[in-house]
């Protein structure tokens, strides 16, 4: 009994440490792919969050932006800021960026608190590079990334569409304002 005690406390800890680190995943939802041939060179640069699933640490944010760099072959830094227009003040989170696979596939993990990865799919891309669908791990995350501060009408219902064929519900979509 005294034996099974001293089991306890590490073997709850260990359960807990495994939910808590497998709920940050990287994978990919079922039954979505990732951009194939993917030109990550293209891929750096500043990006604007046209629409996005609300979470906690983007909770109040507009004029929300991404910016990556490289920082090796297998990396990027990533440079996110936004407007909390709640409180009246930019915020800012510096985190990686790595691939999954390979840098010609569009599956990488994102992770601003390490050592918890996300997964970060760019799932469409325009051959320009101009407009992007990016999925999480799994059906809860969703962003639509441009350029520009805004983004065709065309590209926007393509990737309603697609994602509303996969599963993600873009109804709960919010839609960022930018200035």
């Amino acid at each position: 009994m005294k034996n099974l005690k001293k089991l306890i406390l590490p073997v709850s800890l260990g359960v807990v440490a495994l939910f808590f680190f497998s709920s940050c995943a990287v994978g990919i939802p079922k039954g979505v792919t990732a951009v194939q041939d993917f030109q990550s060179e293209k891929y750096l640069g500043k990006w604007y969050e046209m629409a996005r699933f609300d979470f906690r640490f983007e909770k109040n944010l507009d004029n929300v932006t991404a910016e990556y760099t490289k920082k090796d072959v297998n990396s990027f830094k990533v440079v996110n800021k936004g407007h909390d227009y709640v409180k009246n003040e930019w915020k800012e989170s510096v985190g990686e960026a790595r691939f999954v696979n390979s840098p010609n596939e569009g599956r990488l993990k994102v992770s601003f608190f390490k050592p918890i990865w996300a997964g970060y799919n760019v799932i469409e891309i325009d051959e320009d590079y101009k407009y992007a669908l990016i999925a999480g791990n799994n059906l809860d995350y969703l962003w639509i990334l441009s350029r520009e501060k805004t983004i065709p009408d065309s590209y926007k219902q393509k990737y309603l569409e697609k994602a509303k064929s996969l599963g993600f519900d873009t109804s709960k979509l919010i839609w960022v304002k930018h200035d």
